[in-house]
């Protein structure tokens, strides 16, 4: 469908190329598919009567025409460079979809290498100690303060840029971001917990970084970078629901 709209375009753009106005010194026009200067007559082939005709050439406004024709032209090449352009763009976004596993996960084409991301594995700290965070089986919470690990104060997975781009498939239609770590004695905190006490509920606290996203499919896999560069440090993609203490974690860190 997109690509018989770019091709409706580029013909309406071709036909509307083609045809252009004879500008006459009293303000009126011919629209004209061409034109030749002919000692002190102008000839041209009239759109509207598909035929040629002539005027004297002291009728013709030929400085106006001659500039709205370029001015004209100019625009029409400009438009003609950026459909080209979105649709070498498209071309290059369903080639990049295609590389991408629909397993869920995060992904990142690295010169064009395929490179997976592993989830990382998350300890809920709270004041009985540490436990490892699992979907299947939540840890049970106490109120009060606690916190979303990951073990270690540098991730294994270094990336090189600055502007890095993830794809990520999701799991389930929820929320995700891009996180900023915060790198403790011997852990990296992902996020910050205070469980209210009577009410059970959750607030998390998170370092969310601002990040454009680009919808690549409708079976939930994204594109995701950052608006701005990334210093080196610590970071991670995020899936999650809100108050329900599930992320699921990809760590990485910039050098």
């Amino acid at each position: 469908m997109r690509k018989l709209f770019y091709l409706v375009l580029v013909f309406v753009l071709t036909l509307e190329a083609a045809n252009f106005k004879l500008y006459m010194k009293d303000g009126s026009f011919h629209l004209i598919r061409e034109y030749k200067v002919e000692g002190d007559r102008v000839s041209f082939y009239s759109v509207e009567r598909s035929d040629w005709e002539e005027v004297p050439s002291e009728l013709v406004d030929l400085k106006r025409t001659e500039a709205e024709t370029a001015a004209r032209q100019e625009s029409l090449s400009k438009a003609s460079k950026a459909i080209e352009e979105e649709e070498q763009a498209a071309k290059e976004a369903r080639r990049e979809i295609q590389r991408i596993p629909r397993d869920p996960g995060v992904y990142q084409l690295d010169n064009d290498q395929l490179r997976v991301f592993p989830v990382a594995e998350s300890t809920l700290h709270n004041a009985k100690g540490r436990n490892i965070l699992r979907a299947v089986s939540p840890v049970p919470l106490i109120p009060g303060k606690a916190t979303l690990e990951l073990q270690g104060e540098h991730s294994s997975n270094i990336v090189k840029e600055s502007t890095p781009e993830f794809f990520l498939q999701l799991s389930e239609f929820e929320s995700f971001g891009l996180i900023k770590l915060v790198p403790e004695k011997g852990v990296r905190i992902v996020e910050r917990i205070t469980i209210i006490p009577v009410t059970k509920e959750n607030m998390e606290e998170r370092q969310l970084l601002q990040t454009f996203t680009k919808q690549l499919s409708d079976n939930g896999l994204y594109k995701i970078w950052p608006v701005d560069p990334l210093p080196q440090g610590e970071y991670a993609i995020i899936e999650y629901t809100e108050g329900k203490i599930n992320p699921q974690v990809w760590d990485f860190r910039i050098q």
